[in-house]
């Protein structure tokens, strides 16, 4: 399926190589102010930089409001925004490589060929672009709440710079690339300001509802709220938050914001795992679904080394996306 939500509802069209790619949301509050320079600072820190290791394909990513909008102002009605694709080729694409750790051979298997294998198609990780666009408009609705990402490791390397990537992970980025292979992080947010009682029990709990929507994003492995991989052998005594007054403040924050799915009014904490990009020119041994026989294949087109660089950006969107739809459907 390609909508998201109850409340907030985001629905997905088209893919990586077609002419645009859209979003069509629905459930956004009339009279929030929108310009299509709303969306720049977001669609910029998603887009390529001029770094090693990041994809030569460039967009411009300029948003096109086909509706919802009257006199810059959201008009109750679905808002449905458009994003132009102007620099595509499509000649590296193909189904005699299925790419080895891609999506290329369970897409052709479920759609029975007649999925549109270029870039991707719709498992490109282009359509996050869609995502950074919802994110925006959600966080119009949060206003007082403060979403932020950052990569906080790549491969084993942490991360020492308070925003972007330090010298020592660019250096290990230029070095994988120069082996013609890739390399994951870790990305970590957190979201402040919360207020308690939003999420539900069980199904639409925060964890499970954001969850759900980060593992859209193509790439995502793994998701951790606090450090429980790190340190499993803690005792309950050490990790209860015990309460301090009346009003639910605590003198810990080792839940991260979240007990029975609800939010409790701490900050909520939680990284993220993105692996390596699939798609590296380095010698594979795979199997060539022309000749029906093994062969040694090298992928090549315009592909990431490491993607989780622009990853932190389309984290916040998603939470901020979670975090609109559940407060529709909570009564504080």
């Amino acid at each position: 399926m390609f909508t998201f939500g109850r409340n907030f509802r985001m629905t997905f069209f088209g893919t990586s190589h077609n002419e645009a790619m859209g979003v069509v949301i629905d459930g956004c509050r009339p009279g929030i102010e929108i310009h299509t320079s709303d969306f720049e600072q977001s669609l910029n820190r998603r887009m390529p930089k001029n770094t090693t290791g990041i994809t030569e394909r460039h967009e411009q990513d300029k948003p096109t409001i086909l509706s919802g909008v009257f006199n810059n102002q959201t008009d109750g009605s679905p808002l449905t925004i458009l994003i132009h694709n102007r620099n595509t080729d499509s000649s590296k694409y193909n189904k005699q490589y299925l790419r080895p750790g891609h999506s290329d051979f369970v897409a052709n298997y479920k759609y029975n060929g007649f999925n549109d294998y270029r870039g991707g198609g719709f498992f490109s990780g282009r359509t996050t672009t869609l995502m950074v666009i919802a994110g925006v408009v959600a966080q119009k609705m949060l206003p007082n709440i403060s979403i932020k990402a950052r990569v906080h490791s790549i491969g084993n390397i942490i991360n020492t710079a308070e925003t972007d990537i330090d010298q020592n992970i660019t250096e290990l980025i230029n070095k994988v690339k120069a082996d013609d292979d890739s390399v994951g992080g870790i990305v970590e947010c957190y979201i402040q300001n919360v207020p308690i009682g939003i999420g539900e029990p069980y199904f639409n709990s925060i964890e499970s509802v954001l969850s759900h929507l980060i593992f859209s994003i193509p790439g995502i492995k793994g998701i951790e709220f606090g450090k429980w991989f790190e340190d499993i052998s803690q005792l309950g005594s050490t990790i209860n938050d015990c309460y301090i007054d009346s009003t639910g403040n605590t003198a810990t924050n080792n839940l991260c914001g979240i007990n029975g799915g609800i939010s409790n009014g701490n900050d909520i904490y939680f990284r993220v795992a993105v692996r390596p990009p699939a798609s590296i020119q380095k010698t594979q041994t795979s199997f060539d679904f022309e000749s029906k026989q093994m062969t040694e294949i090298n992928i090549t087109g315009r592909h990431d080394t490491c993607f989780a660089t622009r990853i932190p950006v389309i984290i916040e969107s998603s939470a901020a996306i979670v975090l609109v739809d559940l407060m529709y459907a909570t009564l504080i």
